[in-house]
């Protein structure tokens, strides 16, 4: 392990805890990827590292540096129990590999993940889930922006908030801050697994 993802991994632990399961995803042409489980009482925590290990590269740009650029891990919360159709951990670690592939997407497609997003899964995020894309919120919320030497950019932790296919067709139109606006004036509850999309009519 390099000593940014050794310090990436320090900083997650002293912000939520020792994990309590690790998986590793390894795509042809890209870095090891690696996603953590940490849970607390009734939330669950998957983050993300690998991604911060290289900075993250313009596509128009026409020579990658090596140590300049944004780097960044990516966090996803959900609660579980409480609701009787609320998935249990076997089904939402499914998240395992969908996680991986999205922090993989700088190395595999050259993109730059970063706040305001939508990155696009395919598929569900979990068997039978309606959530299909993810928005990147905001970092420094949960786990604070990790500074590294010179001149290497800090790796933030950027959380991920599901959409279900209409959020993420109606946030395409209106923006990421519109539909957070919508999200918070409705009462959403963005760490519900089983939660339908928001009102988007009015």
């Amino acid at each position: 392990m390099s000593d940014v993802l050794q310090l990436v991994e320090a900083r997650l632990r002293t912000a939520l805890g020792e994990p309590d399961a690790r998986a590793a995803v390894t795509f042809v042409g890209t870095d090891r990827i690696e996603v953590l489980r940490f849970r607390d009482a009734d939330v669950v925590r998957y983050a993300t590292l690998g991604m911060s290990d290289r900075p993250m590269t313009d596509p128009t740009a026409v020579v990658a540096d090596p140590l300049r650029g944004p780097r960044a891990e990516l966090v996803l919360t959900v609660r579980i129990g409480g609701a009787a159709v609320s998935p249990g951990l076997p089904v939402l670690d499914e998240v395992l590999r969908p996680l991986a592939v999205l922090a993989a997407s700088p190395q595999v497609e050259g993109v730059v993940v970063a706040p305001g997003a939508s990155l696009d899964l395919g598929g569900p995020l979990w068997p039978g889930a309606s959530f299909t894309s993810v928005l990147v919120a905001e970092p420094g919320g949960l786990v604070e922006d990790l500074e590294l030497d010179q001149p290497r950019d800090p790796v933030r932790f950027l959380p991920l908030l599901p959409m279900t296919g209409n959020e993420a067709a109606w946030k395409r139109v209106h923006g990421a801050g519109a539909l957070q606006d919508r999200w918070l004036r409705h009462g959403t509850d963005l760490r519900d697994p089983s939660r339908s999309g928001v009102p988007l009519a009015s």
